[in-house]
Formats: structure tokens, C-alpha cells, sequence
């Protein structure tokens, strides 16, 4: 017999409102059987009718003709050859690209060491420049069957912005006396300091604190004159170009409202190229509410035929304020910590940072720990220990991405930076594994407002729940948006999850997403069909072996619809299939 158990628990019919409407969620348990690892022959016992076997057949030997790689990322495939289903890495990695790896050749060092999202900072070179380094990936994602996403990073309202003039970092003296001025003039004059904001010294006082980049360097105010500042430095250390200043007083922050809209005038010429070029994610900077987050998103949409995701940097006060609107608002969050680090006292970022990815997580955004993780690699071949500890804590918390600035932008060691994020957080994937630590994120929020979304929602809780307990080797989820494969992100299941889709920004939009991987393929109506395809072609690439066995959840609603939608789980063993 094909199938020797089917257990089916069903919720039942559910007439929908809308009788144009249907929807069906599925899970089911596949093992998959086979002659080793060898390609066999499959018999496709189970499909339903010769056309189907027919269609499975013809990619197959589309694959073979070709050398295609079922829209499979290379770098995710190699890993899988060479460490298994349970061994590969899920906390995700984005690399700011900067002078040091902007050559196509150090990019593909870079994916190949397991980079997923490319970062281009705007605040830094030409529109010409990130062009050229855009062009460079989408290249290397052709011709190298890559899978790495483009994210653009606003510069933002650059009130608290200053700069030296020099090219590189210059170092501050102790009792050595600073002019900050907001005059305009070109290169560098000595010990003078120029503000982005002709309105930086508004409400400072004589005796304030001025400090630069949370603490690179301290000043003390000993003179106003017009609108400019006369300082004396308290606290020597090391001035960086375009460094970022605050003020306190009496040991506490001073907040100033200036007004000025989230994105300036070079912000939105940057997301118009962004959209232009068909980047992945658009992350904005300094914003203070939801409302410019909503704002931007409706005129991505608007603008854009692909869907481009929106992340909110949280790296001040007013961020930290509202940050439950602002998650909800957005499609994802940066933890900018060295900024953040100005706005609020250096203890308490470890606790604020578990707090931004425990709301991310409950209200399912994405979440990337960014700033300052190896910061000692943009100098040094090797890591503190400290740095290690950091990296392994973002990943024990669940962070689903970690971030490199300086350390691949910069610093002359980014493939060796990239390796120790790759390292630290496959051993502490594999810890929390062991651990079991997945049974502490039981008590999930409900997101769902409708039937279908509360339904979808538990569909994806017992699935995992079940793929954990079962000890399932993968989960496949097929979707068109990926709205099913993030819940099961979500809720972190041991296996990984492979997120099969026909929308290729559904796919670059799933690789921030914790323990994802986005394989491009063409999806039809049918489960079975869908399912013989992708379990076929995966296994003919020598992915899987003997005996794996995978939990499968669907996200599609067919085409030919009738009145009555069907949600259910299914527990299927089908010994037979793929002989």
C-alpha cells in the first residue's frame, strides 16, 4: 500500500461570507524513501493522475538539461551537502559593503561565506558607486545561483551629525580646546568641528556635556558664541569622521524637538533609486513614530510592482518610547546599538536590545542586531572574547539576523569577521538545541484578527510543535507571500524551514527571517503536485537522505475556488512514495 497511516485532525467546514473565496492549510509528515542517497527512478505511486507525474518528469529533466538549481541558494545547498538538514546555520547574517569589499570578487567571498543581506550605508560614496556595487550582486545572484538581498540604509535627519574634515579618525587631547561651528567650509581647519545643523547649540548651557559617539570622546561647554560652541575636552580619546554628538547635563540626557521630517530631501532621492534598482529592504534611520514608517511603505507600494520591505532603526529615545507602534508599523527592526547607546546609560542595552527582540518576535517582524558586534576586526585579524559573547548572546536571544558595520566596510578582515558570526552562531544554535530551549517561547501573542488568520496562526504553532516532538528532519512550506513560512519562523522549530515560492521578492524578503530558506520554483494548485516536485528535485541534488522526513504546510489558495473553505491537520506516513 502507498499509504500505511493517514491521521487527519480536522476543524471542520467553515462556510466562508464571500462565496468567491477558499482557502486550505495543510501539514503533513513525509518520510522520504530512497536507495541512499543515489538519484532512483521515482514511480509517483501517489500522484493522482499521469499529467502530474508528467510535469515532475519534465523538470527534472530541465534540471538535468540545464544545471539549474530549482531557484536553490548555492551557498545554502553546499552547506547543506556538507553539514545536513540540522546543521545548518539559521541566525542570518547582513554585511555592510563598504571601499574594503566592493570589488565583485570580495562580494562573492563574502556569500560565499554565508552573507545573506548586502547593507549600503547611504550615508557614505556616490549614487554611482552604490549602483555599480548593486549591479555587482544582482550578478553574482545570476551567474553564481546566489541568494543575497539588497538593503539600502537612509541617512536620515543628520541634526546631531558632525564632522572634522579629515578623511580618517584624529585623535583629541586632554584640556585641548574645540571650536563646533555649523559654518560651511571646505576640508578641515584645526581643532574645529563642523554641525550638519545650523541649530545644534539651540537650548545647550555653558557647562553642558558634549559627547562624541557615546563616549569616544567628552567635551565641556566653557562658551557659546552666536550659534557655535567653544569646548575643552574632558575625556580624551578618538575623533571619527561624520560622528554623532549629544548633550547631557547633570549626568542626563538632554532631549530637544527639533521637528524636522524623519527623511530629508537626499532620503527620498535615495529610496527613488532604491526602488529604481530593485533593492529588497529599505531601512530607515532615526525614526521617532509610526506614522513616517506607514507613510513610507504606502509610497513603496505605490512606486514599486515588487514588494519592498520597510525596517525601522531603533537607535534613539523617542524609538524606545513607542516602540510596540513602531514595530507593528514596519516590516522589521534594526537594533542600531551605537546610536542607541548615546540616547540611553551603556548598561542598559543588553536589557533594552532582549527587549526589542522579544516584541519583534511576538508581534513577527524580523529583528537584526546591528553595530558594533567584532568592532575590534576593523583593526585586528581576531575577536575579543568579549565580542564572541556578544554575538552568541543576539543569537541565544534569537535575533534573527546579525550585522556587520566597520568589520566588512572597512576593516581589512570582513571574510574573516563573517566567519566568526558563522561559527559563534551555529554553536550556539546547536546549544539552544540541545537545551531544548524552544519550549521558552511557548505564550506567543495572537496576531490573527480573522478566522483565517487566527487558523493560519495555530496551523503554524502545532506544526512546529509537532515537528519538534516528531523530530522531523525539515519543515517545507509552500507560499506565495510568505506570511505562513515567517509564523513558523517565528516560533524557532529545531528543523530548518524551506520556504518554496513562485514570487522572487517573496524570496528575498525571506532571507532576514530566522531558520528560512527561500527556494524559488514554480507552484501549481495542487498539493501533491507541488510536493512530488520539489521532494524530487531536492533529493536528485543529493540533499536528503534515507529516511528523512519532512512536515509540509501549505500557504496557497488554488485558483478554482468553491464556497467552502477546509483547514485541517494531516499526520501522513507514505512508505512507498518516491520508490
Amino acid at each position: 500500500m502507498a499509504v500505511a497511516s493517514d491521521l487527519v485532525l480536522s476543524r471542520g467546514l467553515i462556510i466562508t461570507k464571500n462565496p468567491s473565496i477558499s482557502f486550505k492549510s495543510h501539514v503533513s509528515v513525509t518520510p522520504i524513501l530512497s536507495k541512499g542517497c543515489q538519484t532512483v527512478k521515482p514511480k509517483y505511486c501517489n500522484l493522482r493522475t499521469k499529467a502530474q507525474a508528467a510535469e515532475v518528469q519534465v523538470l527534472i529533466d530541465q534540471e538535468n538539461k540545464h544545471g539549474l538549481s530549482l531557484g536553490f541558494d548555492a551557498v545554502s545547498e553546499g552547506e547543506l551537502r556538507e553539514k545536513g538538514l540540522l546543521g545548518l546555520r539559521k541566525t542570518k547574517m547582513v554585511c555592510t559593503i563598504g571601499p574594503a569589499c566592493c570589488s565583485k570578487e570580495d562580494l562573492e567571498k563574502l556569500a560565499m561565506g554565508g552573507m545573506n543581506v548586502a547593507r549600503l550605508n547611504m550615508c557614505h560614496n556616490t549614487r554611482e558607486w552604490h549602483l555599480d556595487v548593486i549591479r555587482k550582486i544582482k550578478q553574482l545572484n545570476h551567474e553564481k545561483l546566489f541568494c543575497v538581498s539588497v538593503m539600502i540604509d537612509t541617512e536620515g535627519s543628520q541634526i546631531h551629525v558632525v564632522d572634522h574634515g579629515e578623511p580618517n579618525s584624529v585623535k583629541v587631547e586632554e584640556d585641548s580646546i574645540w571650536l563646533f561651528t555649523a559654518i560651511k567650509f571646505e576640508g578641515s581647519r584645526p581643532f574645529t568641528v563642523k554641525a550638519n545643523y545650523a541649530g545644534f547649540s539651540e537650548g545647550i548651557e555653558v557647562g553642558d556635556e558634549l559627547v562624541i559617539d557615546g563616549g569616544m570622546a567628552s567635551f565641556e561647554v566653557i562658551e557659546k558664541v552666536g550659534n557655535d560652541l567653544r569646548c575643552k575636552c574632558t575625556d580624551p580619546g578618538v575623533f571619527l569622521p561624520r560622528a554623532k554628538l549629544s548633550f547631557r547635563r547633570n549626568g542626563i540626557l538632554v532631549e530637544r524637538n527639533h521637528g524636522l521630517p524623519t527623511l530629508s530631501k537626499k532620503d527620498w532621492d535615495d529610496i527613488e533609486f532604491g526602488i529604481a534598482e530593485g533593492v529588497d529592504f529599505i531601512a530607515m534611520s532615526f525614526v521617532c513614530d509610526a506614522d513616517s514608517v506607514r507613510h513610507l511603505k504606502k509610497y513603496v507600494s505605490g512606486k514599486s510592482s515588487r514588494s519592498i520591505k520597510v525596517l525601522a532603526k531603533i537607535e534613539n529615545l523617542e524609538s524606545l518610547q513607542k516602540l510596540e507602534e513602531i514595530v507593528e508599523a514596519s516590516d522589521g527592526i534594526m537594533v542600531a546599538r551605537g546610536d542607541l547607546g548615546v540616547d540611553i546609560p551603556l548598561e542598559q542595552i543588553p536589557t533594552v536590545q532582549e527587549i526589542i527582540i522579544h516584541v519583534c518576535r511576538q508581534l513577527n517582524k524580523p529583528v537584526i542586531v546591528a553595530s558594533q558586534l567584532l568592532e575590534s576586526m576593523v583593526e585586528y585579524p581576531t575577536p575579543t572574547r568579549a565580542e564572541v559573547a556578544d554575538v552568541s548572546e543576539a543569537v541565544r536571544q534569537y535575533a534573527d539576523a546579525l550585522m556587520l558595520s566597520g568589520e566588512s566596510a572597512i576593516g581589512p578582515f570582513g571574510q574573516k569577521a563573517v566567519s566568526v558570526l558563522q561559527m559563534a552562531s551555529s554553536r550556539m544554535e546547536l546549544w539552544s538545541r540541545e537545551e531544548n530551549r524552544q519550549s521558552a517561547l511557548c505564550g506567543q501573542r495572537q496576531l490573527g484578527e480573522s478566522l483565517h488568520d487566527r487558523i493560519a496562526e495555530q496551523i503554524c504553532n502545532c506544526a512546529v510543535d509537532m515537528a519538534n516532538n516528531l523530530g522531523v528532519d525539515a519543515i517545507f512550506v509552500y507560499t506565495k507571500h510568505g506570511h505562513m513560512a515567517s509564523l513558523l519562523s517565528r516560533n524557532r522549530p529545531n528543523p530548518p524551514i524551506f520556504a518554496f515560492t513562485n514570487d522572487d521578492s517573496t524570496r528575498m524578503a525571506l532571507n532576514l527571517q530566522w531558520g528560512v530558506i527561500p527556494v524559488l520554483v514554480n507552484l501549481s494548485d495542487d498539493m501533491e503536485t507541488n510536493i512530488a516536485k520539489t521532494i524530487d528535485l531536492i533529493k536528485m541534488k543529493g540533499m536528503v537522505k534515507y529516511g528523512d522526513a519532512v512536515l509540509v504546510v501549505l500557504d496557497l489558495t488554488p485558483a478554482h475556488v468553491t464556497s467552502t473553505a477546509f483547514q485541517s491537520i494531516q499526520v501522513k506516513s507514505l512508505l512507498s512514495h518516491y520508490l
